[in-house]
């Protein structure tokens, strides 16, 4: 069983932040070959859910309030696949933020690989398929 873990930006520790970038390229940039600039200031004002595993992030996502009553998720990883993990982190994620962000919907880019994941946490498809950074994806959200 992880043990789960939400905080905002300042709250994270040294650590913590090191490896939750390191994470973040390790899937991004490494497996998916995405070119971008990870750090775009927006961790500043999320809150970043998270399990650790000797010493590493193996599952994260950010997420902030992007309008007064919705919250949106983004750079959602795994680093183990096919044993739930995602599944667990989207559900403390969507937990925590109800009660800490009283939103009325969580809204995300979804690639649309994972559109059946989210489908099945309750996500609606919002948007016609788009290409974001070469990889296609959809608007998804969530209502409360």
């Amino acid at each position: 069983m992880l043990n789960w873990t939400i905080k905002t930006f300042d709250e994270l520790t040294a650590k913590e932040v090191y490896e939750i970038l390191k994470s973040r390229a390790e899937v991004f940039v490494k497996e998916q070959k995405i070119t971008y600039v990870d750090e775009d200031d927006v961790d500043y004002r999320s809150w970043h859910v998270f399990a650790m595993e000797d010493g590493r992030v193996t599952a994260y996502l950010r997420a902030f309030m992007d309008g007064k009553d919705t919250v949106k998720i983004g750079r959602v990883l795994t680093l183990v696949h096919g044993k739930g993990t995602g599944t667990q982190l989207m559900k403390y994620a969507v937990s925590q933020l109800k009660d800490k962000a009283g939103c009325k919907k969580i809204i995300m880019d979804a690639q649309s690989h994972a559109i059946s994941f989210y489908q099945r946490l309750g996500f609606t498809i919002t948007s016609e398929e788009y290409l974001e950074e070469g990889i296609p994806h959809v608007d998804m959200e969530l209502r409360m």
